[in-house]
């Protein structure tokens, strides 16, 4: 065997944004809850996370950043309860971040687009958004940002 041979033989899996929530805000902290992060159903169908999936939170106060499971909230009650000892790196009214990934293959990536709720102020979905993959043209990128780095992927708003 020669390694050109390795990529069919053992296709490489990529671990790729599946959907986010952005900004979402804590309703709860349980620290003596069995862990988790439960989410409204709702939300979660919206982008197509499951119970168990794991996910990474990010604390956009403080900056902390855990990964946890998902629990299913009641329908409707637009709750993010975080859960057990990840309760203690946020308090209710934080604004997170919940990120899920999935392991994809290139042809799986080639067609997919994360989807994204982004969150309103008063708790609710602002807007949907999804994200066509593809390489990131860095250096126009830079200058229109200022010298910052751009994101690597274009948003296409969907509609509600």
């Amino acid at each position: 065997m020669v390694s050109e041979d390795l990529p069919t033989l053992y296709p490489m899996l990529r671990e790729v944004l599946h959907s986010k929530i952005h900004r979402a805000t804590v309703t709860a902290a349980l620290p003596e809850y069995v862990g988790s992060i439960t989410i409204d159903e709702d939300w979660l169908r919206m982008v197509g996370m499951r119970v168990s999936d794991k996910v990474a939170v990010a604390n956009c106060r403080n900056g902390a950043r855990f990964e946890t499971y998902v629990f299913r909230g009641e329908p409707g009650s637009k709750k993010i309860e975080v859960n057990g000892a990840a309760a203690h790196l946020v308090e209710p009214g934080d604004k997170v971040i919940i990120m899920h990934y999935a392991l994809m293959s290139d042809d799986e990536y080639a067609g997919h687009e994360p989807k994204v709720l982004v969150m309103s102020e008063k708790g609710g979905v602002k807007e949907t958004l999804s994200y066509k993959p593809g390489p990131a043209p860095m250096k126009t990128a830079a200058k229109k940002s200022g010298g910052k780095r751009a994101a690597a992927t274009t948003p296409k708003k969907k509609a509600k």
